[in-house]
């Protein structure tokens, strides 16, 4: 009987404590309105700043205003292409024109006149392909300006066919692999942010309940209670 009494003193005690430990009520409307916004964005639906202001912190917010301010000065990078490219950009459209003609003609039949295309195309990527080569042996910055690695051994990815040539990331070519990988969109930065501040309360509730249930514990095994078992 004495361990029975002593047992429920010992869960309310637990419950009360476990109480303490969670987020506030204040907290817990900011995290499922966060929540609701992160949903919202994901869903692509428009969520205005003044509605970020309202459930972030100051320091949160002022971090999406930072990262905003820094997603427009790449943006403002990036319209400065170095001219350089233009060389490359120029023979690789050569080498588009030659395969698209080729291809025209193979799909009618005129297999010789489509060969003499395709060995145009071949040319003008491998003439592309030494322009870019002597780019980047002039300045080796000049590869972040582009969507693949730019291996040029046996081993690389690279060829002689449209598809297999390196895109300038600012190209809106289909066969580009990837964009630049440090640009997002506004709707992407929100994203990032929202799922910071809501990843904060979620780790600062567990924290608490990991650092009180550690203390329950000890407490409990300090305690008369303990003996009785």
């Amino acid at each position: 009987m004495f361990y029975l009494k002593n047992n429920h003193a010992l869960k309310a005690r637990k419950n009360t404590e476990r109480d303490k430990c969670e987020l506030s009520k204040k907290e817990k409307q900011r995290l499922a309105k966060l929540e609701g916004l992160l949903d919202r964005l994901i869903r692509e639906k428009h969520v205005q700043n003044r509605q970020l202001a309202t459930w972030m912190t100051d320091d949160e917010y002022e971090s999406y205003e930072s990262e905003w301010e820094s997603q427009k000065q790449i943006r403002e990078e990036l319209k400065e292409k170095p001219n350089e490219l233009k060389r490359y950009e120029d023979k690789l459209k050569q080498a588009i024109f030659n395969y698209s003609r080729a291809e025209g003609y193979s799909t009618k039949g005129n297999h010789s006149t489509a060969k003499k295309f395709h060995n145009k195309s071949e040319r003008c990527c491998e003439e592309a392909l030494e322009i870019l080569q002597e780019l980047v042996h002039s300045d080796a910055s000049i590869q972040q300006w582009f969507d693949r690695a730019l291996e040029f051994d046996a081993g690389g990815d690279l060829g002689l066919s449209p598809v297999a040539m390196p895109r300038v990331i600012t190209s809106r070519s289909l066969d580009k692999q990837s964009a630049d990988m440090r640009v997002m969109s506004k709707r992407e930065v929100k994203i990032s942010i929202v799922e910071m501040a809501i990843s904060k309360l979620r780790n600062a509730e567990s924290k608490d309940t990991n650092e009180q249930d550690k203390k329950k514990l000890a407490e409990f095994f300090n305690s008369p209670f303990a003996e009785e078992v």
